[in-house]
């Protein structure tokens, strides 16, 4: 087949991928009854299994760095059975767990690995193939990563109903691993000269920037800033991903049933940012579509404050545009890190850049938990959401300067 068409299968078995590991995105739907179980088994009451999502979310960035190197070298296939075992027997081994610890070993870092593993190597790999189009590719592999998180609340909310979380775990994990390995065998690397120059040639692509290594790119100034804004614009999406269902229950009175629809509500915006995004930054730059996407992440700190159990549909629009501003730089940074540091060495310096995402991971939750804790109310940490939105700003602005320069 045609590598220019092939690229398309290629870029479809990579939606199936990222469909199944963004699943990871859907914790807050299994964190309530998971809860409830290890308390009865234990006989110690389990409040939060928030420290769970943060753990999967750290570990991230030392699959997606590791990966990356041996992706670039001997191909993504064998990468990705990997990281679909180890994502499978994740799901798998947190319907055996009876502690927290177990579950911390088995979905934090199990499922976590597994994530970031599979993550970094197809998105990248999809950004090569595509380098007339990487907001785009970068955007749709992302958007299905993002878009998991609708269909699974749904999926398991219905598994929930008529089976035990536990065994709802196992077979979802079983699933996930028979796809994630069967699409391994259609996803090849982009070869080295497509990537240099053939499809840009038909598609009118920018010229390439230099191809930095690893080290270059931490030498760059613009890196500091580039992870940076990352942690800011992912922020926001972290603290509420992690802990929605029980933010719509606690803080606006909703059933589980409805604060199951707000994580799907959440995820459905999520998606539809990585997918505007990236389409839009191919048009007016990365720079120009983040300082939109800050504004509207700005508008949606400040609309979630103001919420109370009177205001459903402010709750809802406040939601709607933090899932969306959070899908938004998701969907940019594939690209944006290809286009500012090169395409050759993607796997590896957009695995590197990913630690801004996971540095979101950990302070998103914890300073929610905290102020939570302190204040009893979760209104303080959509604040703080805003400020860093702001903050992300200037940071743009500042890269802005660095590039003109």
């Amino acid at each position: 087949m045609d590598i220019m068409k092939k690229r398309w299968l290629i870029l479809l078995a990579s939606c199936f991928v990222t469909l199944c590991v963004g699943s990871l995105y859907a914790w807050s739907v299994f964190a309530s009854p998971m809860a409830k179980y290890l308390s009865e088994i234990t006989g110690k009451e389990v409040t939060s299994l928030a420290i769970v999502f943060t753990v999967a979310n750290a570990v991230g960035p030392i699959t997606m760095i590791s990966g990356g190197f041996i992706n670039d070298r001997i191909g993504p296939k064998w990468v990705l059975v990997v990281a679909g075992l180890l994502f499978g027997a994740g799901m798998i081994g947190s319907g055996f767990a009876t502690s927290v610890p177990m579950l911390i070993a088995a979905y934090g870092l199990g499922v976590g690995l597994g994530c970031g593993m599979a993550y970094g190597t197809i998105v990248s790999n999809a950004v090569k193939f595509f380098p007339d189009k990487s907001g785009f590719a970068g955007g749709l592999t992302t958007a299905c990563y993002g878009g998991s998180s609708i269909i699974i609340p749904i999926i398991a909310n219905a598994m929930l109903t008529s089976m035990h979380v536990t065994k709802a775990f196992k077979i979802l994990g079983v699933v996930m691993m028979v796809i994630i390995i069967g699409s391994a065998f259609v996803i090849e690397a982009a070869p080295a000269d497509f990537m240099a120059g053939n499809a840009a040639g038909r598609g009118g692509a920018s010229p390439a920037a230099k191809d930095m290594t690893w080290r270059e790119m931490l030498r760059d100034s613009r890196f500091c800033l580039m992870l940076l804004t990352l942690t800011c614009g992912a922020f926001a999406g972290m603290m509420i991903i992690s802990q929605a269902s029980p933010i719509a229950q606690e803080m606006m009175g909703f059933t589980p049933a409805d604060a199951a629809f707000t994580v799907s509500l959440l995820a459905l915006f999520n998606m539809l940012g990585r997918l505007a995004s990236g389409t839009l930054s191919d048009r007016l730059g990365a720079e120009g579509t983040m300082r939109l996407t800050f504004a509207v992440s700005i508008f949606a700190g400040i609309l979630l404050f103001f919420c109370r159990d009177s205001t459903v549909p402010i709750f809802y629009i406040g939601l709607a545009l933090a899932g969306f501003g959070f899908g938004s730089i998701m969907g940019i940074y594939p690209g944006f890190t290809a286009k500012t540091f090169g395409r050759k060495n993607n796997s590896v310096n957009y695995g590197i850049m990913f630690i801004g995402f996971a540095l979101a991971g950990i302070l998103g939750p914890m300073i929610m938990n905290l102020l939570k804790s302190a204040t009893g109310r979760y209104q303080g940490a959509f604040l703080v959401a805003a400020a860093l939105s702001v903050a992300g700003e200037i940071l743009i602005a500042l890269l802005v300067r660095k590039n003109q320069g």
